[in-house]
């Protein structure tokens, strides 16, 4: 993946830095729900992609969002093991010194011998040399523990230490279709880190008020990684979770992201369910722990929309 340095780039979102400060400025109330709102649940459906001949050179997309407790994680697992049963080949990367993604996946953190801390401190390893299996064999896992804690301090002093990350990425980016990172709840260089070694960011967001005003934060971090580090970079997509439509406080907050991002917002919205906590302990992705469930159906359709978008804009790109 290239990178470079570019300037006066154009604004993420859809109004400009506006939108920003409308973000910054809502209150509780503010926005009632819309009819637009409202077309959003249930997502249309979307078809599923056709088969493929080869597999990548991947899309790198980072999971992110500075604030924890909002489905990142939850996203990254299921929106991966959902592209796997579509037939692409995913890796999944723990940029997490709690490794959730890892316990996530059944993967024991303390009985790691290679984790992605390994990567980054150790030029001599790959992320080649950390990867797990999983129950499915098109989805790979790169693991973390505890011991990526002490990354950030020890890169401080490190050349390039934005871009270490994306040189180990480079090195398997042909292997895979898709490759998901699942960043830490901060904005420290470990999420920078993942920022330049993407294509694009998904945003998971809670509708709840104060995730709606800390996603502003969130796209100012974006616009500066793009204009210094990483020229290419764009939102993949908000994701809206931990959806309650019997509650207006939850509809308001998807009005007010729609009104900001438009069609950045995914069709797809994911509804709270008891079912993904039970994936947790199960240590396994809700397609195969409860496969029949709306959870799990919502992150094939959100998978599908994915998709379907990559399949758009590839036809705009070719001139069809």
């Amino acid at each position: 993946m290239a990178r470079g340095v570019r300037h006066e780039q154009p604004s993420l979102l859809p109004g400009g830095d506006e939108a920003l400060l409308d973000l910054r400025r809502a209150k509780p109330g503010s926005a009632p729900p819309t009819r637009a709102t409202r077309e959003r649940i249930p997502a249309p459906a979307f078809p599923d992609p056709p088969p493929l001949q080869e597999h990548g050179p991947a899309r790198v997309i980072a999971v992110c969002n500075q604030k924890g407790g909002v489905g990142k994680t939850t996203s990254t697992i299921n929106l991966g093991a959902s592209f796997a049963e579509l037939g692409r080949k995913v890796l999944l990367v723990d940029l997490d010194p709690q490794g959730a993604l890892s316990v996530g996946l059944g993967v024991s953190a303390h009985d790691l011998d290679l984790t992605v801390n390994d990567v980054l401190l150790d030029r001599s390893k790959g992320l080649a040399d950390v990867l797990l299996k999983t129950e499915s064999p098109l989805l790979h896992l790169a693991p973390a523990n505890i011991e990526l804690s002490g990354a950030e301090i020890a890169l401080v002093n490190e050349v390039g230490r934005e871009q270490v990350l994306a040189d180990a990425i480079d090195d398997v980016v042909d292997d895979y279709d898709v490759v998901l990172i699942d960043c830490q709840p901060s904005l420290g260089l470990l999420t920078v880190n993942a920022l330049t070694a993407a294509d694009s960011v998904l945003i998971p967001l809670e509708c709840e008020y104060f995730a709606l005003r800390g996603v502003a934060l969130l796209v100012d971090t974006i616009t500066k990684v793009r204009n210094r580090l990483n020229p290419d970079l764009e939102i993949e997509g908000i994701l809206a979770t931990m959806y309650d439509g019997r509650t207006t406080h939850s509809r308001e907050v998807l009005a007010r992201l729609v009104e900001a991002f438009g069609d950045k917002v995914f069709q797809t919205v994911i509804a709270r369910t008891v079912r993904f906590p039970e994936t947790t302990v199960a240590g396994a992705p809700i397609t195969s722990y409860a496969p029949s469930s709306t959870g799990a159906e919502a992150y094939r359709q959100l998978a599908r929309e994915v998709l379907s978008h990559w399949a758009a804009a590839a036809g705009d790109a070719s001139g069809r």
